[in-house]
């Protein structure tokens, strides 16, 4: 997942929207978003390889999502999938602060994590990075992950918030949250981030929807929690040369406590 827009308690009706591109190489082997047989209360895609995941929410309002850190040059080899930080979250049962505080963070290479839990009327939404090592338990606003700390000032991070920010005037109609995720605009290059990789790899990367022949966005997702304690997820897969695959759409009353 290399982009994640977050408005947070900034939608009367909706106090948590999301919207993501999970970017990866077209050869890596995924399951497309669903409730898990062995875990029927988590709603994910699945890395088939690794078995994790990048983004999901549990029936009970547990919610997790990832980014890789960019940073070639201190990539660990033989560690733990990043992919098990979240489904580990979604399938277990601690809260938030437990959960992260049992982590061995070290272990991983470079993560970002988003983690809320929504099981109750004290709903939290917390960012950890194991980079940076600082917890941001987050208050109500509009925020931007990708392979970065959070709300680093990359542009297609702030071009996406400031189209998310747009985007929320026209809610429950999705399609400008939809329009902001296909974005391939490829930004200058006295605007891009020097992460260790080439300067065609960083003009590539700088678009928030990543068109290549062997990587690019793979799925586009919305999750969305309504203050009626509906959760809705929305994913739309793509395959190589920009062709729409699959769309699903999930919708369910939370089961609160």
């Amino acid at each position: 997942m290399c982009l994640i827009l977050v408005a947070w308690q900034v939608h009367p009706d909706y106090p948590l929207v999301v919207a993501a591109n999970r970017d990866e190489f077209y050869a890596r082997r995924t399951a497309s978003a669903d409730f898990w047989a062995e875990f029927p209360q988590v709603l994910a895609g699945r890395d088939l390889e690794a078995g994790g995941t990048w983004l999901g929410i549990t029936r009970e309002g547990r919610f997790a999502a990832l980014t890789n850190y960019r940073d070639p040059a201190n990539q660990k080899p033989k560690v733990p999938s990043r992919g098990k930080l979240v489904s580990d979250f979604l399938t277990g049962g601690t809260d938030i602060d437990t959960y992260l505080d049992s982590l061995s963070a070290a272990d991983y290479n470079g993560f970002n994590l988003l983690l809320g839990n929504f099981e109750n009327k004290n709903s939290r939404l917390v960012a950890f990075s194991n980079v940076s090592t600082d917890r941001h338990e987050l208050g109500p606003g509009i925020y931007g992950l990708s392979n970065h700390l959070l709300d680093t000032p990359w542009p297609k991070v702030g071009a996406g918030k400031t189209a998310l920010n747009d985007a929320l005037a026209a809610l429950p109609d999705e399609t400008a949250l939809f329009h902001l995720l296909h974005d391939d605009t490829i930004h200058p290059d006295n605007t891009l981030p020097a992460t260790g990789v080439s300067l065609d790899w960083e003009r590539l990367l700088s678009a928030a929807f990543i068109r290549s022949p062997e990587y690019g966005t793979r799925c586009s997702t919305l999750v969305k929690v309504g203050a009626s304690g509906t959760a809705t997820l929305d994913e739309q897969t793509w395959l190589p040369g920009n062709q729409a695959c699959e769309r699903r759409r999930f919708q369910f009353p939370l089961e609160r406590k």
